[in-house]
């Protein structure tokens, strides 16, 4: 069986692109809805009809249930769930972290996902919780690695093995996982144990859990981020480079009777109004539903359509080049996930090695906007820049005779040749009216382009409201200052 991922268009960490299981191809970002055989709120068929190419079950509740089991083993698991698309099943790690033991040891669950016709399927690792102690964290990623070896003897080429990520929060231990799962040869690394994270919106510490992992990972690596599918947080997911989603939260919300919306979760009773135009909320208002016997049914199918929708919008913007302005406004819309987003533009320096070089835009959305990957690329490639003798760097873009070199400046990006003013990004950049921390960090690039040339005599010609924060930043520069 032909497995591979292919990369076909990026964005800051992002990617688009084709998961080659067999025959068979799942586009990504994708989500996988998880399945539960006691539990088919919406049936794999319809889920199928929806546009959704790949799910999840749990092999550990077949194995556990004698109904379940004989049935998967029997008719196999596309048959029994009526679903022809790509089927992963989880080993039963899960239950393993929420009890702290399973019924079932590494081979044999490998053994059983490979009987009921998994097409991926993972080892028994140890999730090992976000509060564990470093020797316990040490501990059991060793276990975790050497269920990871023995995995790959009894899977080999009959089915897609996607091997797991762990570590804890020790960002060491996860980057040295993720060398060792990509010294296994392995397609899809799911990274594991993060659900607590996000059940206690430790959105910081997930994005420094991830990013870690993905330093040690090979690029073309196709990763997972297990247990998550709120389609709040998946345009920050996917910027971290995560490319696949499992999730039952389309159905176990609809039981609590929560709609879920891409800025956070809404009470269905609270509701006057659906703010959604997926076919449910079209063909239903909040009190039909709310008195309908197939209440929970409707509000997983909105769930589901909600997310499914958001990952086509991370698609499209990663093929636009602007998944950074749909991080910012889905991060705005809570304080602990503009905390994540913070932290991943902290990692900028890092992340620009894998974004692309041009875009459609740059919208200027605040102060985190300074840091994005096109504006640490920008500064780093002002020197290359060769100036000589004198220079005039203008706020207003005006050139003036007497200068060798005359030079505009565009925050948050800095000094410009005439030559780039209709370039990515400065002709593409859309920013509102100069505040203080675009002009910093502008001043940070005319800082970078005075450095990389010492020969050359800068002057900077401003307004008044700028004159002692351009002689702060760029001290070696003559500041020429104007009313205004």
């Amino acid at each position: 069986m032909a497995f591979g991922f292919e990369q076909q268009h990026k964005d800051i960490a992002g990617r688009v692109g084709r998961l080659r299981v067999g025959t068979k191809v799942v586009r990504t970002p994708a989500l996988l809805p998880v399945v539960n055989p006691h539990l088919q709120i919406v049936t794999p068929a319809e889920m199928h009809a929806m546009g959704i190419e790949a799910l999840i079950t749990n092999a550990y509740i077949f194995y556990r249930s004698d109904r379940f089991r004989d049935a998967a083993l029997e008719r196999g698991l596309h048959a029994f769930l009526d679903f022809p698309g790509v089927i992963m099943t989880d080993s039963g790690s899960f239950q393993l972290s929420v009890y702290g033991d399973v019924e079932v040891g590494n081979r044999e669950t490998l053994a059983f996902q490979q009987r009921i016709g998994s097409e991926i399927v993972v080892p028994l690792d140890l999730p090992t919780p976000p509060s564990a102690d470093r020797a316990t964290a040490e501990a059991e990623l060793a276990t975790t690695l050497a269920r990871i070896a023995e995995a790959r003897g009894i899977v080999g080429d009959a089915a897609l093995l996607a091997v797991p990520v762990q570590g804890g929060l020790f960002e060491d231990l996860r980057e040295e996982a993720g060398r060792a799962v990509s010294d296994s040869g392995a397609v899809i690394a799911p990274i594991g144990a993060v659900v607590p994270l996000m059940e206690n919106y430790r959105y910081r510490d997930l994005v420094r859990v991830v990013l870690a992992a993905k330093r040690g990972l090979a690029p073309g690596t196709c990763v997972h981020l297990f247990g998550a599918g709120h389609p709040a947080m998946l345009a920050l997911a996917v910027a971290m480079g995560c490319d696949l989603f499992d999730s039952a939260a389309y159905a176990l919300y609809a039981k609590e009777g929560r709609y879920l919306t891409v800025h956070g979760t809404l009470a269905l009773a609270e509701l006057a109004e659906l703010p959604c135009s997926c076919q449910v909320c079209r063909s239903h208002s909040a009190d039909e539903i709310r008195a309908s016997p197939e209440r929970e049914r409707l509000l997983a199918l909105h769930n589901l359509a909600v997310t499914l929708g958001e990952m086509a919008r991370i698609r499209q913007a990663i093929l636009d080049g602007t998944l950074w302005e749909l991080v910012d406004e889905r991060c705005r819309s809570h304080p602990r996930l503009l905390d994540g987003y913070r932290e991943l533009v902290r990692a900028a320096p890092a992340l620009e090695v894998s974004d692309r070089s041009t875009k459609r835009r740059f919208f200027y959305r605040g102060d985190e906007s300074c840091g994005r990957t096109e504006v640490v690329r920008y500064h780093r490639d002002l020197a290359r820049f060769e100036l000589r003798g004198r220079v005039l760097v203008s706020f207003e873009n005006r050139p003036e005779p007497g200068y060798d070199h005359c030079l505009g400046f565009r925050p948050p990006f800095g000094p410009y040749p005439p030559g780039l003013a209709e370039t990515f990004p400065i002709g593409q950049c859309e920013v509102p009216s100069w505040d203080e921390a675009m002009v910093r960090a502008g001043c940070a690039g005319l800082a970078a382009l005075v450095a990389a040339n010492p020969g050359a005599a800068v002057s900077v010609r401003c307004g008044t409201r700028w004159a002692s924060l351009v002689a702060t930043a760029v001290p070696e520069a003559e500041v020429l200052a104007d009313e205004g």
